[in-house]
């Protein structure tokens, strides 16, 4: 008797295992969920610029001492570059801000002049105009320092956040604050207040924790990112997304996902966009293990991402990426 209902008790696990296995399965499986016809969204880093060799990349490495043969004339974060970009197919252009001694954000990469400028000294213990006065293309160099090919066409080139806004009406940017300073959080959130309704809602913000908290406190509808908010909504995730659920600490907002890491999120890629596309969030998928801005950025990096993927999707080759999807 005992035996009896021993095996009966096995059997009654098993079977809710097995319903259990099959309903995770069923739940989570990209078979089984709606693909999107749509082409996915493409981000252009920095908009189109020179991409160099990551082969031992630092912080403290000078990217423009290493880039690849130039193959365009493009210099990154300028208006020019992003122009480019928005040509070529980019649907959404990021960026980069360093808040100046006259209280405007330049649009400028590096935390330092020395890499790429002629100009010396931390980015943002300078006014507006005196960057204006750089030569952005100084430092670019594909072979060593034997020849520089942009030195002298990037002389007043570093534009303001405000010429930006200006010159462009219509397209979406991903701005990023390169500091985890609350104050830049303040001074961003003065200038986009200022930004049309229709405008803002194009406008991602991301950045340090702090400046994107006091941002999105400020500007409540404005989509934001940092490490926090990305953690706040994929940890719970990762408990109990197999279920289906999603916290409400995912709502509109933005996910920056490294490919290695993407294939152990719940009902990726399919379900798993589709999730999110419900809280108002986007998706966007980064190259590698996403810790030096890798890009998906020519076609046979492309072949890495499953075929029904209609997130988005990162690159510092917009050029040579989009013709793929248009």
């Amino acid at each position: 008797m005992i035996k009896r209902k021993f095996y009966k008790n096995k059997f009654v696990y098993a079977a809710f295992l097995l319903a259990l296995i099959l309903f995770m399965y069923v739940n989570n499986s990209s078979l089984f969920a709606k693909q999107d016809e749509t082409k996915p969204l493409l981000l252009a880093h920095r908009g189109l610029g020179q991409t160099f060799s990551m082969e031992n990349i630092t912080n403290d490495t000078c990217s423009a001492q290493r880039i690849f043969e130039p193959e365009h004339p493009y210099l990154e974060n300028t208006i020019p570059s992003m122009e480019a970009a928005f040509d070529a197919g980019a649907d959404i252009v990021e960026l980069d801000i360093h808040p100046t001694l006259d209280e405007q954000f330049a649009v400028f990469h590096d935390w330092t002049l020395d890499c790429r400028t002629d100009g010396v000294g931390v980015t943002r213990e300078h006014a507006m105009d005196e960057l204006r006065q750089l030569d952005l293309g100084y430092g670019y160099t594909a072979d060593n320092g034997i020849t520089f090919p942009f030195r002298g066409e990037g002389v007043g080139m570093m534009p303001s956040l405000d010429e930006v806004f200006d010159y462009f009406s219509d397209p979406s940017f991903l701005i990023h604050i390169k500091s985890d300073d609350p104050n830049e959080g303040e001074l961003l959130a003065e200038f986009l207040r200022s930004v049309p309704e229709d405008r803002l809602r194009r406008v991602t913000v991301y950045g340090g924790d702090q400046p994107i908290a006091v941002l999105k406190k400020e500007i409540p509808e404005l989509r934001v990112m940092s490490k926090a908010t990305m953690k706040s909504c994929l940890v719970p995730y990762l408990a109990s997304g197999w279920t289906g659920y999603v916290s409400s600490s995912c709502e509109s907002t933005q996910l920056h996902i490294p490919e290695t890491i993407a294939p152990w999120l719940w009902g990726w890629p399919d379900k798993f966009v589709n999730r999110m596309e419900k809280q108002d969030t986007r998706v966007i998928v980064v190259a590698g293990d996403g810790g030096w801005s890798e890009g998906f950025d020519s076609v046979e990096d492309l072949k890495r991402l499953p075929a029904s993927y209609s997130g988005g999707i990162w690159t510092n080759r917009i050029d040579r990426i989009a013709p793929v999807f248009n």
